[in-house]
């Protein structure tokens, strides 16, 4: 029985990937976050549920231990880094508030690492090619604005594949990052009222500066495209799951139905024309010389 570690499982595609995992005959350790609600986990035999708060060192330390003593020398074959925020330290740059910010990458960036380092260890003693699947998001390509703090989170988990790429390459560990593009899940959920929200808790000079030319197209065109446009959680795990199977992964892989195009368009367009595109769609002004 292949065995797996899932991270943010208490709900949206971490609670989906435990379940279809554990429904394909893996046995599945979900990682929780201590106190949330384990109820959709609990009742299957396969399903380990182990607490985990990916921005506490020392709480990922012991989600290992766990595992460790669970699995024994048998190793673990799939890392799944799925715990993420995105809600957090929003608006434009210039207005981000900063205390807020160090959160983000404790989640989204430095969680990943953690886990990366204390479960290496039983990933090296599977039988190759045990799988690390990071995920980030398609805003490394987008960058949606007033989401500087999520994307810039995102990017840095790109590198953090890149070098584990290089460096566990030797021990036929293979890693990708996951980019899904806009998924409907709670994360997202009542995007325009949380969009309206966020550009209320702005200071007003910022939101009187940038407003005029961002505040309808955070507020509406990007809500607006997630709705019509994003993908189920259910289609993008169903997708993820396919990936896992493959022989040999790729840097990174796009996933949603939003973002089908993206790989075509990162072809052959040039970066300035890609940003243009982007521009575009997301109905944001260029400067007109006065």
């Amino acid at each position: 029985m292949k065995t797996a570690f899932v991270t943010g499982a208490a709900m949206g595609q971490g609670l989906m990937l435990a379940q279809k995992l554990s429904g394909r005959g893996w046995r599945v350790f979900a990682g929780v976050l201590p106190g949330a609600d384990t109820s959709a986990l609990a009742a299957d035999p396969k399903i380990t549920i182990v607490p985990q708060d990916v921005s506490d060192t020392e709480s990922v330390r012991r989600s290992a231990e766990i595992v460790k003593q669970a699995i024994g020398d048998g190793g673990l074959d799939l890392l799944l880094n799925v715990a993420g925020v995105a809600n957090v330290a929003t608006g434009v740059v210039e207005g981000i508030p900063l205390d807020d910010l160090p959160k983000v990458f404790e989640i989204n960036t430095f969680g990943q690492v953690r886990t990366v380092q204390f479960f290496l260890p039983m990933l090296r003693q599977a039988k190759p090619p045990s799988r690390i699947l990071n995920f980030g998001s398609g805003a490394v390509l987008a960058n949606p604005p007033i989401a500087g703090a999520y994307n810039m989170s995102k990017h840095a988990v790109h590198g953090l594949t890149l070098t584990l790429r290089h460096e566990l390459a030797a021990f036929g560990i293979q890693v990708t990052s996951i980019w899904p593009g806009g998924v409907k899940t709670n994360m997202t959920a009542n995007a325009h009222a949380n969009t309206l929200g966020v550009w209320d808790a702005m200071d007003p000079y910022i939101a009187a500066t940038y407003g005029p030319h961002l505040k309808e197209q955070t507020t509406k065109v990007l809500p607006d495209m997630l709705e019509k446009y994003g993908s189920t959680a259910d289609y993008v795990t169903d997708q993820v799951l396919k990936i896992v199977g493959l022989r040999k992964l790729k840097p990174s892989y796009l996933v949603g139905k939003d973002v089908a195009l993206m790989p075509l368009l990162r072809r052959v367009l040039s970066d300035s024309s890609f940003e243009g595109f982007i521009r575009r769609t997301f109905k944001i002004p260029s400067y007109v010389a006065k």
